[in-house]
C-alpha cells in the first residue's frame, strides 16, 4: 500500500506525489476494492473552503488532493515546501482513463449536458479503443437519489463528477457510501475540454502556469470570481 505524503498549505491537505505514484496507487485501491475520493487542489478552492469549515473539511477527508493549481506549487516554493509539480485535474483523468482501458475498468460520467457528455464518450473511445464506459447522465434535471440508483445498476469501478466545484465535491462526499464503486473524482470543466465545448490552454502556457489566464480569456465572466478570491490568495502566502 502506497503511503501518500502530505503537505498543508493554507489549511488543505495537499498530496506531495506525481501520475506515476497516484495512479499506482489508485490502481491498488480498485484491486483491494477500497473506495478513494479524489479532489483537485487549487487557490480558488482553498480561499473558498477557509470560508467554510464544512468544505474544508471535506476536502481534507478526500484520500487524494492534487496540487491542481500553480498557486499551489508558489505557496509551497515560497515556504520551501515539497510540492513541486502539478497534478492537474484534467490529465489525471486522460491518465485514470488510459489506465481503465488498459485494466479492463468500467467508467461512469456524470455532469455537462446531454451533448458535451456525448461527444466526451465519442472522444475517449476514440483515443482509448478499448475503454470501457457503462454509463452517463447529464448534471441537469435529475434527483439524486435518481442518479445514484443508475449509477450503481451500471456497476463501474470509476467514476468522473463534473458539476463544478465545489457541487460535485458535496455530492461524491454524500453518497459515496450509497454508490458501488471505488473511485470517485470531481473532474470540473474537464468534460468540456475534452469534448472540444472549450479548447485547453497550449502546452507553452501550462509549463508556465499560464492556464489560468487562458480561461480567463475564454469565459470573462470568471474574472469577477477570481479578483475576489486570488489577491487573498497571493497576500497569504506572504503572510506566512
Amino acid at each position: 500500500m502506497i503511503v501518500m505524503e502530505k503537505e498543508n498549505v493554507f489549511g488543505i491537505d495537499v498530496c506531495i506525489t506525481s501520475y506515476e505514484k497516484i495512479l499506482k496507487s489508485l490502481n491498488d485501491d480498485i484491486i483491494n476494492k477500497k473506495k478513494s475520493f479524489v479532489v483537485a487542489i487549487n487557490p480558488e478552492k482553498i480561499m473558498k473552503a477557509r470560508k467554510n469549515t464544512s468544505l474544508m473539511e471535506l476536502l481534507n477527508n478526500a484520500d487524494y488532493q492534487i496540487a491542481d493549481g500553480i498557486g499551489i506549487i508558489y505557496s509551497s516554493r515560497f515556504r520551501h515546501g515539497k510540492i513541486k509539480k502539478r497534478v492537474t485535474g484534467i490529465d489525471l483523468m486522460e491518465k485514470v482513463c488510459y489506465l481503465a482501458s488498459e485494466e479492463n475498468y468500467s467508467i461512469f460520467l456524470y455532469g455537462a449536458s446531454d451533448d458535451v457528455l456525448s461527444e466526451t464518450v465519442n472522444v475517449l473511445k476514440e483515443k482509448y479503443k478499448s475503454i470501457k464506459i457503462v454509463g452517463k447522465i447529464s448534471g441537469y434535471n435529475r434527483k439524486e437519489n435518481e442518479i445514484v440508483r443508475i449509477i450503481n445498476n451500471s456497476k463501474p469501478d470509476i467514476l468522473f463528477v463534473a458539476l463544478g466545484s465545489p457541487k460535485q465535491e458535496y455530492f461524491i462526499f454524500k453518497n459515496m457510501k450509497k454508490i458501488n464503486c471505488k473511485i470517485f473524482m470531481g473532474v470540473g470543466g474537464s468534460f468540456d475540454v475534452i469534448s472540444g465545448k472549450l479548447k485547453r490552454a497550449p502546452v507553452w502556457m501550462q509549463r508556465c502556469g499560464l492556464e489560468w489566464l487562458f480561461r480567463l480569456i475564454q469565459n470573462p465572466k470568471r474574472i469577477v470570481r477570481q479578483i475576489k478570491l486570488i489577491p487573498f490568495f497571493v497576500m497569504s502566502i506572504f503572510r506566512k
